[in-house]
């Protein structure tokens, strides 16, 4: 027993030893030495040995509910307290070293960031592509630069859109510009005209049944006699005078060449002269060919071309030509003509304003662009326009009626002609037309006087389908009259070359 006492006081002693070292076990300590010094005050009389030490194990198992975050500090020091006793205690017996608590760390709660509002980027805006050409842009040009056609009928121009006035409960129509904004003053990109003009008829539809069915410019005894002469003259010399004619209409131009049609007087053919030069170079040509009118005063030039009906005229057409239009945009303004042309009538059949010499100049001057050969049908002389035109043309058609008081005419405008400043004689033909079959006028005697003034002379003699009136009809004219037709194209076609 004694030994078992004198080993609890050397591990108590021990102990005390470690406890002051470390220095976490000193208030414990002290309090033990304190108790056992008190009790043994209170018992003087019993013997001098300590009190016998309990050792305890103490257990620390963590609650299953988590703890508030505020109770952290108070934990950790009630965990502390609970240590210290459980060493004192262990130190005491000396059985097991003191186990430490598990501290389970507050769960705090996760706070996610706060979501960004997405970035909305500006809409990107192409540059638009520049026509180098034009100077303006791609999608302009291809809005503004070809007129409103009609896709259901190609080469026509559709009926173009008002624009909205104020106040106007209509919407406006897509593309349209507004009212308010118009284009500036020297525009390059080509305008729609304020209101399209109507079709109209070139002859009444009570009259057109009337017009019967069209004669053959030859007779059958005419006919027949030639077919025969044919059997017997060589064809080799026929084909090589063809060739030579041909190759004089299709010579080949730089610019569009401008062949001027005119007379001294009315009904001598000169409308007749110019729709048979129009049809000759359409057949010939294969580069674009216009026939003009510029003889306000009731012409019968879209009749003697087979137009069924007009509808822009020369001084519409004026106010929309610009220099950004293509020939596609101009054809959808024109008459198309049955054998591959074109034509742009003066008028719509109507007594109006005879056409000035400023729609003259801008027309003519702007369809040179597009069209290889332009023959123009004047006024009579001497009016402005006829004069206007001859002076500009690069080739001269003067029309003279086989009478003497025509052939006198004819030859005093062939002297106004030589008073020019650049000769307009050279570039001169004259076409001595037979207006019926029963002419007096001897026609060598009418040729050289004429010749006197160094033009050359193409007689055109009578034919019937042109005496017929209507429509002219290259298949139905006479063998003479289809020659002299092609002869006086040929003519003036040199002549328009040459001139520079």
């Amino acid at each position: 027993m004694a030994q078992a006492e004198d080993w609890q006081r050397d591990v108590l002693r021990e102990l005390g030893r470690d406890r002051e070292g470390a220095g976490s076990g000193g208030d414990a300590a002290a309090e033990s030495a304190s108790g056992a010094g008190s009790g043994a005050a209170g018992a003087p009389h019993a013997p001098a040995r300590r009190a016998e030490p309990t050792l305890r194990l103490v257990r620390s198992v963590p609650s299953e509910s988590a703890e508030p975050p505020g109770s952290f500090e108070a934990s950790s020091a009630s965990s502390a307290s609970a240590s210290a006793s459980a060493s004192a205690s262990a130190s005491s017996q000396g059985a097991q070293p003191p186990v430490r608590p598990v501290v389970t760390p507050p769960v705090r709660p996760v706070v996610q960031p706060p979501v960004p509002a997405p970035v909305v980027q500006p809409p990107i805006h192409p540059a638009p592509f520049v026509d180098p050409r034009t100077g303006l842009p791609h999608a302009a040009a291809q809005a503004h630069a070809q007129p409103p056609g009609d896709p259901r009928q190609p080469g026509r121009p559709a009926e173009p859109t008002s624009p909205a006035q104020p106040g106007d409960p209509r919407p406006a129509a897509p593309g349209a510009p507004p009212a308010s904004a118009p284009a500036p003053r020297g525009s390059r990109m080509p305008q729609s005209p304020a209101h399209a003009p109507e079709s109209v008829p070139t002859i009444d539809p009570r009259l057109a049944h009337a017009l019967g069915r069209p004669q053959h410019g030859d007779s059958v005894a005419r006919r027949t006699g030639r077919s025969l002469r044919k059997l017997a003259s060589s064809a080799a010399q026929d084909v090589a005078e063809e060739t030579r004619i041909a190759q004089e209409l299709q010579q080949p131009v730089t610019t569009g060449r401008v062949i001027a049609v005119t007379s001294i007087r009315g009904g001598v053919g000169k409308s007749t002269v110019a729709a048979l030069l129009g049809r000759t170079f359409n057949h010939y040509r294969h580069d674009p060919v216009l026939t003009l009118e510029a003889d306000a005063a009731l012409g019968t030039l879209p009749v003697r071309m087979g137009a069924d009906s007009v509808r822009w005229a020369a001084a519409d057409l004026a106010q929309i030509l610009n220099p950004a239009m293509q020939l596609t945009d101009v054809t959808g303004y024109l008459v198309p003509v049955s054998d591959g042309g074109w034509l742009l009538p003066a008028s719509q059949g109507r007594v109006g304003a005879p056409l000035d010499i400023t729609t003259y100049r801008t027309v003519t001057l702007a369809l040179r662009r597009y069209f290889a050969v332009t023959v123009v049908d004047c006024e009579t002389l001497p009016g402005e326009v006829a004069r206007t035109a001859m002076d500009t043309a690069h080739a001269r058609v003067v029309v003279a009626p086989m009478t003497a008081e025509g052939v006198n005419g004819t030859r005093q405008v062939l002297d106004w002609l030589g008073q020019l400043p650049h000769s307009a004689l050279a570039s001169t033909v004259v076409a001595l037309t037979a207006n019926s079959p029963d002419v007096t006028l001897d026609r060598k005697t009418a040729v050289a006087h004429l010749k006197e003034s160094g033009v050359h002379v193409v007689s055109v003699p009578y034919d019937r389908h042109l005496a017929q009136g209507g429509p002219i009809r290259t298949a139905l004219l006479g063998q003479e009259t289809r020659d002299a037709a092609v002869t006086l194209a040929a003519e003036a076609m040199t002549r328009a070359v040459r001139m520079r």
